[in-house]
């Protein structure tokens, strides 16, 4: 395993009687983008909130940068950038002026400005001028709210909905930023998201969370071969249905599950060629069908629901966790 930024045991979150983030283990490690993903209300904000010690936890730990202590220490939170919710902005200051005064607010050093500079640069926002924050799109407000995440020159980045309301061109610039500050930089980043092909395409690691619980965690190269389309065949004999495989295509990419079906994914978009192979080594399919499943479906075979609730849930905007 890599290096551990963040591990919680055990971690809870009660509000009265709901209980908002329930018994959460989690492993954070270097370098990697970790996508939350859930439902409104599934308790992603609070865990945010819970990690970033911006709320206290009912019960649990949390460990940062493997430090041993049971609770965030001081100089451990200072290595934590976020974007919870909306960016706190100036609308009456230019960019660079925002990060002037976060910067100094935080008793950060600048000599010359280089380091705001180059985080303008890296946000693409070097060219705004005197533009005031006001006047920026949605899409470079989050981006300016990443910017002074980033002040600090943190080691964990906590995005919560970063490209929520964001245009396409907006999304593919933040998903852009959030991939290099990991895979170039080394910074661990928790993002979350209801825009489960956009977390697909951004993250490296994917944490489904519902109703406080964390159900699965799971790496990319995980979720496409859990989503990704295949033939299901069945036959009479499955010994002989695998045998007339391998001699039609050699070596094929295939799982036999315990109900002796097969599931072939080299030809998965070529049922008519597997079928005549088959039918050529009189080996006759009882069941051939095409099977798989989008993202969308996949999300809700582990959390349960409709995919009319998940797309009511999706549009609401209504607050994380309370």
């Amino acid at each position: 395993m890599g290096e551990p930024v963040l591990v919680t045991k055990g971690l809870a979150k009660v509000y009265g009687a709901h209980r908002v983030v329930d018994q959460v283990d989690l492993r954070l490690e270097r370098g990697r983008v970790y996508g939350l993903i859930g439902r409104n209300g599934a308790g992603k904000t609070t865990l945010m909130r819970v990690i970033t010690a911006l709320a206290r936890p009912s019960a649990g730990r949390v460990e940062l940068f493997d430090s041993g202590a049971d609770a965030p220490r001081q100089e451990d939170l200072r290595r934590i950038g976020t974007l919870i919710e909306s960016p706190a902005l100036h609308g009456g200051m230019t960019a660079a002026q925002n990060l002037r005064l976060h910067r100094i607010m935080r008793g950060i050093p600048d000599p010359g400005h280089v380091r705001e500079q180059e985080l303008l640069e890296l946000v693409g926002l070097a060219d705004t001028g005197r533009k005031h924050a006001g006047d920026f799109s949605l899409g470079m407000r989050q981006r300016l709210g990443i910017a002074l995440a980033l002040v600090g020159d943190p080691q964990l980045l906590v995005l919560d909905e970063p490209v929520n309301g964001l245009d396409p061109l907006g999304v593919v610039q933040v998903r852009q930023l959030v991939r290099e500050l990991a895979l170039e930089r080394g910074l661990t980043v928790l993002i979350s998201s209801h825009n489960l092909p956009e977390l697909f395409q951004t993250a490296t690691d994917h944490i489904i969370i519902d109703a406080g619980r964390i159900l699965q965690t799971l790496t990319h190269d995980q979720l496409v071969d859990r989503t990704r389309s295949a033939l299901e065949i069945t036959a009479a004999s499955p010994e002989l249905l695998v045998t007339a495989l391998r001699e039609a295509f050699g070596d094929p990419e295939m799982t036999v599950l315990p109900d002796g079906t097969v599931r072939l994914v080299d030809r998965a978009d070529q049922p008519e060629q597997v079928l005549r192979e088959l039918v050529a080594r009189d080996v006759w399919p009882t069941h051939l069908a095409q099977q798989g499943e989008s993202l969308e479906s996949y999300f809700l075979s582990v959390v349960g629901g409709s995919a009319s609730e998940t797309t009511a849930e999706h549009a609401s905007g209504e607050e994380e966790g309370r």
